[in-house]
C-alpha cells in the first residue's frame, strides 16, 4: 500500500499530486490518499470518478477525507 498526505496542499495542486502519484502506482497496489481542503474533497472523488478508478471513504468527517483507491480496469 502506498501512502499520501496531501492535507497541506490546496486544490488544484492536491489533484496534480494525486493525478501524479496514480500514474506511478503499480497494477493491483493500493493507494491511500488524505485530503483536508474543500475544494480538492469535491474534485478528487469527481475526477477518480471520470478516470475509472475505484474508491473507498476510509474517513470522512469535518477534518479531513481519507480515501483507498485501486485502478478500475
Amino acid at each position: 500500500m502506498t501512502f499520501i498526505d496531501l492535507t497541506h496542499y490546496r486544490c488544484p495542486l492536491a489533484l496534480v499530486k494525486l493525478k501524479m502519484a496514480l500514474k506511478q502506482l503499480p497494477s493491483g497496489d493500493v493507494l491511500r490518499v488524505q485530503l483536508k481542503d474543500s475544494g480538492s474533497r469535491q474534485d478528487v472523488p469527481r475526477f477518480l470518478e471520470k478516470a475509472n478508478w475505484q474508491y473507498v471513504e476510509i474517513q470522512n468527517d469535518a477534518e479531513i477525507l481519507v480515501l483507498s483507491i485501486t485502478r478500475g480496469d
